[in-house]
């Protein structure tokens, strides 16, 4: 069983006198890492900074390893936790193995010398996080996401047993997210370090955490594993917006598209899907094809030209392309209001 490395208990954060979210509780265990996701304006930033003791909590207590944060001394709090935030810092002229260096200062005394083993914790804190080739290049010269990489192997050569991060993936594209967020699940498997890190990925949140916390608005705080959270449909009222709703089975969100017409098809599998997804677009539902449906759309799998319209019974266009069916359902839809209303006329 995982032993609980931080404690928040009763916690009340926000900024003078006014308070942003209150009696917040949760654990966080060894070895794990967890999510902090909600809305923007919850308090995620702050509920981080107030954990990792930058701003004073106006209530309740935040322990770790059973002293509270607050009361610690800033050399003694940098020996339990490591922080990576969302600004983006400069340090001017720092290499890589400059700046992954700074993150032995806890241990290395005022003149911050290092010796042999705070080399080593240094060197392989850069491998382990994948920047090794880069250690002499100035951070400036490093992409987005080699940037990032340099300073969670900083916080990561700090040796801490519980390393924070605000929004680490906040300025990446696709592939680095992802790249970082399994970097950063490696890290909690591997070491045994403990990691919590804000997010507004709650896909990728769902597929490698080991925990979620959902901060709501009005304060509140849900945790669990993932799918425990997906169980007890905690998502849907969290991230409940006009036109979007959150799919329990898939765990993804789905545009609500506005449907004013719909069509009959036969026919499965992944063109189906593809092709309700681009009529769904259109505001066009589907509905399933019966025998008697002499007007209607099938797709068969594995043709040339798997999309094709039926009028009366009758094949009158096949394509291959969804893009350029799509038109065709269209000027269908068309003819047949023009049928339908001058029959009506005579």
């Amino acid at each position: 069983m995982n032993i609980s490395l931080l404690q928040i208990q009763n916690l009340i954060i926000g900024y003078g006198s006014k308070a942003i979210a209150d009696k917040l509780s949760a654990v966080i265990p060894s070895g794990e890492l967890i999510c902090l996701l909600g809305s923007n304006g919850t308090g995620k930033s702050t509920l981080i900074r107030s954990i990792c003791g930058f701003q004073p909590v106006l209530g309740g207590n935040v322990l770790i390893d059973k002293f509270d944060v607050h009361t610690l001394s800033e050399r003694e709090l940098s020996k339990q936790i490591s922080v990576v935030l969302t600004d983006r810092v400069v340090v001017p002229n720092a290499s890589v193995e400059e700046l992954v260096g700074y993150g032995r200062s806890p241990y290395t005394g005022m003149l911050g010398r290092m010796n042999t083993d705070d080399k080593a914790i240094v060197l392989n804190a850069m491998i382990e996080c994948g920047i090794v080739h880069k250690r002499d290049c100035l951070l400036t010269s490093l992409s987005d996401g080699e940037r990032q990489k340099a300073f969670i192997a900083k916080a990561l050569a700090q040796d801490t047993p519980l390393i924070i991060l605000d929004e680490p993936t906040a300025f990446l594209d696709l592939p680095a997210r992802v790249e970082i967020m399994q970097l950063l699940r490696n890290i909690a498997n591997t070491s045994g370090k403990s990691i919590l890190m804000s997010t507004h990925d709650l896909d990728l949140a769902l597929q490698l955490s080991d925990r979620l916390w959902l901060l709501q608005n009005g304060g509140s705080l849900i945790t669990g594993s993932p799918e425990d959270l997906l169980l007890r449909n905690a998502f849907q009222s969290m991230f409940q917006h006009k036109g979007i709703v959150f799919d329990n089975k898939t765990g993804l969100f789905k545009v609500k598209h506005t449907q004013s017409t719909q069509v009959a098809v036969k026919g499965h599998g992944f063109e189906y899907v593809l092709l309700r997804r681009a009529l769904a677009r259109k505001g066009i539902s589907i509905t399933k094809a019966y025998s008697y449906d002499s007007n209607r759309i099938e797709v068969i799998n594995d043709s040339k030209n798997p999309f094709s319209i039926y009028l009366d019974d009758e094949c009158i266009v096949s394509e291959e392309s969804i893009e350029a069916f799509i038109k065709q359902v269209l000027l269908m839809q068309k003819l047949l209001v023009e049928k339908k209303r001058s029959c009506f006329l005579s």
